[in-house]
């Protein structure tokens, strides 16, 4: 979207003021199907950086995700936790992952998740 659309933005800026990791979203971004539950940016970041913070490898990237300074405005990006990217009748990771997504590019968008098959 050239310009972000602002019932969506509605929904960012509501879920990043109640700190909430409730609102189940699916978007189409870039051709992926991304869908899951948001998460308020703080607390997304937190939950990334105790990721790397616990692997050998990655660690050391662990500081940038909790050194933030806080953004004025309305949120431009939307943060999925347990999310999957759907392809064909499967969501990946099975688990669910962590996805930041420009709010700019989401070209469609719906309430809730979208259910798949792993079978």
């Amino acid at each position: 979207m050239s310009k972000p659309d602002e019932l969506l933005v509605d929904v960012a800026t509501l879920v990043e003021s109640g700190q909430s990791n409730q609102m189940s979203l699916t978007v189409v971004t870039g051709g992926a199907v991304i869908t899951g539950r948001l998460a308020p940016e703080a607390v997304w970041r937190q939950r990334v950086s105790e990721v790397l913070t616990d692997s050998a490898r990655l660690g050391d990237f662990a500081a940038i995700f909790t050194s933030t300074t806080p953004r004025e405005g309305p949120p431009t990006h939307l943060h999925f936790h347990v999310a999957r990217i759907l392809q064909g009748t499967v969501g990946i990771p099975e688990t669910g992952g962590m996805y930041r997504v420009s709010i700019a590019d989401v070209g469609a968008w719906t309430m809730g998740d979208f259910s798949y098959s792993d079978h």
